[in-house]
């Protein structure tokens, strides 16, 4: 979530003519995230999200997003749900963008997990898996590891101090493409499991949010970015693994639904392919975000450091011990 476009009162009027929801009396711009423009909308007695799409989301695949988390909602998976408007559409134009307003998902983020919200999360996206199995809805993962080389060609290293970066990640990208494992048990998969898109209440999960990189893919991938994600402390400026938040978190997923000997065989190079992925968005988001956007920008290195912890663990063991 981001604020890339903004609005103005004509535009909530637009929206109130085209939504028979509780007519909307406010408006705020979130700066968390770096995808899409997000407002909180406040009517008398509720709120709703508005998300203008923007970058790397095709128009042509917003429907998917939208059948997706409303078919989700129908399977007591806890997530916004998209709202119609008047025509029977999910969708708007805003600014010549397009546009979406689902509901408000009670809750918040934490700033940090504790080892029993990492079995939560578990349990939450072992449900999620045999939920999207049923859904017959079907997305390619553009951030899939086989889709990132136009992404990594087009990051400009500016500078000679960057030729070792460089090199780095085009080692890295052409061994994980190498080894990445085939045939394993796949379906929806959420895609973008941070923190910040999974949200608490009295400490329990409430839900989770932000379903704009949601595809096809492996379900040990989802775990492979919960990971990354998840399970890394912070001290000072450097990311360590906790390996006790990784066994937690898939001892949760496992309590709903088993992973085969092959998918946990898995863990190494889809978590290092995970990495990659987060470390060549970031990199291409610090250098190519308008300064004018109101959004705090990740910093790229911190998926650096974990790429080069993933390089030196192998086995399945190394992530729990």
């Amino acid at each position: 979530m981001a604020v890339y476009t903004k609005i103005n009162k004509k535009d909530i009027s637009y929206i109130n003519k085209k939504f028979e929801i509780e007519k909307i009396i406010s408006f705020k711009g979130i700066k968390q995230g770096i995808e899409n423009t997000n407002y909180l909308l406040r009517s008398k007695n509720k709120k709703f999200i508005l998300t203008i799409f923007e970058k790397r989301v095709s128009q042509n695949e917003i429907p998917f997003f939208m059948k997706l988390m409303d078919q989700l909602n129908d399977s007591k998976i806890n997530c916004p749900k998209p709202q119609r408007n008047k025509s029977g559409s999910y969708l708007i134009k805003i600014k010549n963008k397009t546009a979406c307003i689902v509901s408000f998902l009670k809750g918040k983020d934490k700033k940090s997990l504790n080892l029993k919200n990492c079995y939560d999360i578990g349990e939450m996206v072992a449900g999620m898996h045999l939920s999207t199995k049923k859904i017959n809805l079907s997305r390619k993962n553009s951030m899939g590891i086989r889709y990132l080389n136009p992404l990594l060609n087009s990051i400009k290293f500016k500078s000679k101090r960057f030729i070792n970066i460089e090199n780095f990640l085009k080692t890295n990208f052409k061994d994980i493409k190498m080894k990445w494992p085939k045939k394993l048990p796949s379906g929806i998969i959420h895609g973008d499991l941070f923190i910040d898109n999974i949200f608490f209440r009295k400490n329990k999960i409430s839900g989770m949010i932000d379903f704009y990189f949601a595809a096809n893919d492996y379900f040990m991938y989802e775990i492979a970015i919960c990971v990354n994600a998840l399970c890394f402390d912070k001290k000072k400026s450097k990311f360590l693994i906790n390996n006790m938040k990784v066994k937690n978190l898939i001892k949760g997923y496992e309590s709903i639904k088993k992973l085969s000997v092959k998918e946990k065989n898995s863990l190494n190079i889809l978590c290092r392919g995970a990495a990659m992925r987060y470390f060549l968005t970031r990199l291409f988001d610090y250098s190519n975000t308008p300064k004018s956007a109101l959004i705090k920008i990740k910093d790229p290195r911190e998926y650096y450091q974990k790429l080069l912890i993933h390089n030196n663990l192998k086995t399945y063991k190394d992530y729990l011990k």
